[in-house]
């Protein structure tokens, strides 16, 4: 077997952003080889944006380096080019002058110019729109000007940021199916391709090799290499099996961290460190286990998905809040009702609240609140406060959806009460 030449190499690359004390990034390490699809899995906020940019040279690591093609990324990378999931088009210029802008910018003759963008254009299927206003064209025809544009100045790699989100499934799935045409039958001059997704099924459908990262900071799971021949059928057991295979790392990434990152017990003045609470809600939370508990009490994780029709990063936090909770636990990417959960399913309404009340005084979180709450005469605290601590372990990016996480866990335990008109967190009196 030929061996594959390598082309990007990301060393040791970490990324600290502003002030913070926690990198984004940490250790990142991954190969890709010439002729090599790679997609980039992991939760929102996991830093996958980030990676892209600094291996497109946008931003520079804090720690580590890039290497394209045999030479350290130093600044901006010329041989690269990126699509957005927002099209980023310009609204005052044509198709084809949004096409022609970067052949333009290089300083390409004009004949040449509007000969590639002529080509381009026929080749994403726009034939007859070259004198359209992106105002006049669907999200489908918009994204295609984005794939045209970034190809214009043939890139050595190009790199996709969600591509397809912002598109309806129907739009997604063609654009998906074209675009690896162009790329299986070599019509498109590019060595490889980075795509950023948090669709597990998209990555599988696609991508030549999965890397998984972690989230806060984000690190590499794992890589899984996808051997299945284009063009691939989602309804396969080998494409299921695949498929299954990521829920199981990523779930096992969720809920297993390396002991590096596990909490420390106590912080000053003997208050526990607080971790950082998913944004799970609670009735869906109690749904995902009813629908489990109904199913004898274990469910694969990408069978529940589908049967609910829920993306990643809507289920797994709440997955991640149900083990939280010690309501369910996860093995090899299955969810699996405890008996506890058992308890609070079966249980009424008083009683279900009882055990969340319980179970909430096991997490360090709601024992620092407790103990502050406790500590004041009034028996009251602004949420400011605790948002102006929580930061300080969780980020500012993420801490006002953390504390209304909290919050609605709290009130729904009646642990304590929160009044909106003097945004106060408080105890009930007796």
């Amino acid at each position: 077997m030929k061996k594959q030449k390598e082309f990007i190499k990301v060393d040791g690359v970490t990324k600290f952003f502003g002030e913070s004390e926690k990198p984004t990034l940490k250790e990142i390490n991954i190969t890709i080889n010439e002729n090599e699809y790679i997609a980039i899995l992991g939760p929102s906020g996991s830093g996958k944006s980030s990676l892209l940019r600094i291996i497109t040279g946008l931003i520079e690591p804090t720690e580590g380096e890039v290497i394209f093609d045999g030479k350290k990324v130093t600044g901006v990378n010329p041989y690269a080019s990126i699509v957005f999931q927002s099209f980023a088009l310009f609204p005052w210029l044509t198709v084809r002058e949004n096409v022609e802008l970067g052949l333009k910018a290089k300083g390409f003759p004009k004949d040449y110019t509007s000969d590639k963008a002529s080509e381009l254009i026929s080749l994403i299927g726009l034939d007859g729109f070259e004198e359209a206003y992106p105002k006049e064209l669907s999200g489908g025809m918009r994204q295609r000007v984005g794939f045209a544009r970034a190809l214009a100045v043939e890139p050595k790699l190009l790199c996709m940021d969600e591509p397809f989100s912002a598109l309806d499934f129907l739009t997604a799935e063609n654009l998906r199916t074209e675009l690896i045409e162009l790329w299986t039958t070599k019509r498109m001059p590019i060595k490889s391709i980075i795509m950023i997704t948090h669709g597990i099924e998209e990555a599988v459908l696609m991508a030549d090799k999965i890397v998984m990262l972690s989230r806060d900071p984000a690190r590499v799971i794992a890589e899984i290499k996808i051997g299945l021949p284009h063009p691939r059928n989602r309804k396969s057991p080998e494409f299921e099996s695949i498929v299954d295979s990521v829920y199981k790392v990523l779930t096992k990434g969720e809920f297993e961290h390396p002991a590096e990152d596990k909490i420390e017990k106590v912080v000053k003045e003997s208050i526990e460190k607080p971790i950082e609470i998913p944004e799970a809600h609670i009735g869906v939370m109690s749904g995902l286990m009813e629908l489990v508990d109904d199913n004898d009490g274990r469910m694969d994780i990408y069978q529940l998905g589908g049967d609910l029709m829920m993306e990643i990063d809507d289920l797994l936090p709440n997955i991640e809040g149900i083990t939280m909770l010690g309501f369910a636990e996860v093995k090899e990417g299955d969810i699996i009702i405890t008996s506890l959960g058992s308890k609070f399913i079966e249980g009424e309404t008083d009683e279900r609240k009882d055990i969340f009340k319980d179970q909430l005084m096991n997490i360090s979180t709601f024992k620092v609140i407790m103990k502050v709450l406790n500590s004041k005469k009034s028996k009251k605290m602004r949420e400011e406060f605790f948002t102006e601590l929580f930061a300080q372990y969780f980020g500012k990016h993420s801490i006002e959806r953390i504390m209304d996480e909290i919050i609605d866990w709290g009130r729904y335990a009646e642990l304590f009460n929160y009044d909106h008109d003097t945004e106060e967190l408080y105890l009930e009196e007796g």
